[in-house]
């Protein structure tokens, strides 16, 4: 029995093949935004990277841009893989994380960096979370995606250091982080609400994410364990 043709032109894995056809739109969606989501990383880390006090700190935030390009470029294999076009998913979610960048936009160069970190972190902790709940082929593109979330350490060195020598720099990084990870939680959200797909294919009957106010749970409790790292928090 033959097969209609991919919309996208390329042939669907094998794996996916089985997979509900409900899942398998809510995977093309959740790369979909994640897509956006790279996008838009990219380009907050070459517009806050003016702060950067000297080359190195420069071509760290190189790095982390770089990797973000990366993930775009295996993001959007996929995305086209699930029949939509890339150009097209970054347009219709970039008003969501463009939102939530200006309303995190930093003053100084170390709440740039907490930034940097929490939001990287931020990122690998959705990724891990969300990772259990899909097909094997979507989490070998989530394991890929996550191999290079590792380039915000400088990050976290800079800001403890800079904690430890001045003491009073940690009540206002703390409030910050604190926003940081409000407004993700808002936005995250605000993705959800407006992706049913997406929710169903995430939380609905699903064994390792307990709902959504757990999956948020989680979230926060490693954003907290993030911020000690960063010499802030109680």
């Amino acid at each position: 029995m033959s097969t209609a043709p991919h919309p996208s032109g390329v042939s669907p894995d094998p794996a996916e093949a089985a997979t509900t056809s409900d899942d398998a739109a809510g995977i093309g969606k959740l790369f979909a935004v994640l897509l956006a989501g790279e996008y838009a990383a990219f380009y907050r880390l070459i517009d806050e990277s003016r702060m950067a006090p000297d080359v190195a700190s420069k071509v760290a935030i190189a790095r982390m841009a770089a990797s973000e390009i990366n993930h775009y470029d295996t993001l959007a294999a996929q995305v086209t893989a699930h029949g939509i076009e890339p150009t097209a998913a970054v347009e219709r979610y970039r008003s969501i994380f463009d939102d939530y960048h200006r309303v995190t936009t930093p003053k100084t160069w170390y709440e740039a960096l907490v930034k940097a970190y929490v939001g990287d972190g931020l990122a690998a902790d959705f990724y891990t979370e969300v990772s259990g709940v899909l097909p094997d082929h979507a989490q070998g593109v989530i394991r890929e995606v996550m191999a290079e979330t590792a380039n915000s350490r400088f990050a976290r060195e800079q800001v403890a250091a800079a904690v430890a020598a001045d003491p009073a720099l940690r009540s206002p990084l703390t409030l910050w982080g604190r926003r940081l990870l409000g407004e993700a939680v808002t936005h995250a959200q605000w993705v959800l609400a407006a992706e049913e797909e997406v929710t169903d294919l995430l939380f609905a009957g699903s064994a390792s994410l307990h709902g959504i106010a757990g999956f948020f749970d989680a979230i926060t409790s490693d954003h907290a364990t993030r911020m000690r790292e960063l010499g802030l928090g109680e």
